[in-house]
């Protein structure tokens, strides 16, 4: 049961660098196309966390988000070997993997993270994102909802 939550975890890893290679191979940096009046695509380059958090800490800030990304992997995955027949959590937990692990490849491999989804309301922007952090939210939100269910039964049950 384990193998289909790290194929989940490998489909998003494969989206999240096929659609910046895309967006990398068809944009020069800081290009922005208007697609919708709250959603443009921009090639941007974050360097440090979400919401650009530490992007001027002057380069340590790729290493410490590297070493993060590798232990937060190997505990997510003895996690998934120990919850592998819950499918809500797992699955939360696939999706923050699979996407962690797509912005780790960036960051090894350039320095950054390619963020290109960016959406707005008139002149107030969202910082801009990529599938990969949308999957770990939407696995954020999965292992909430995860938690409440799982309250919500323990009460009941009680």
């Amino acid at each position: 049961m384990l193998n289909r939550w790290l194929w989940l975890s490998a489909l998003v890893i494969v989206l999240d660098q096929l659609s910046k290679a895309w967006i990398t191979g068809h944009f020069a940096y800081g290009e922005n196309l208007y697609v919708l009046s709250v959603f443009n695509l921009v090639l941007a380059h974050n360097t440090g966390a979400a919401f650009s958090f530490l992007s001027d800490a002057g380069g340590m800030q790729r290493w410490l988000f590297s070493i993060i990304a590798v232990i937060a992997s190997v505990w997510i995955v003895a996690l998934l070997r120990k919850h592998a027949a819950q499918p809500l959590f797992s699955l939360a937990l696939s999706l923050i993997l699979g996407g962690a692990l797509g912005n780790l490849i960036d960051r090894i491999a350039y320095g950054y993270v390619v963020d290109f989804l960016s959406f707005h309301w008139g002149e107030h922007y969202f910082p801009a994102f990529n599938l990969a952090d949308s999957a770990i939210t939407c696995g954020a939100f999965l292992m909430i909802l995860d938690s409440l269910m799982e309250r919500k039964h323990g009460s009941a049950a009680g």
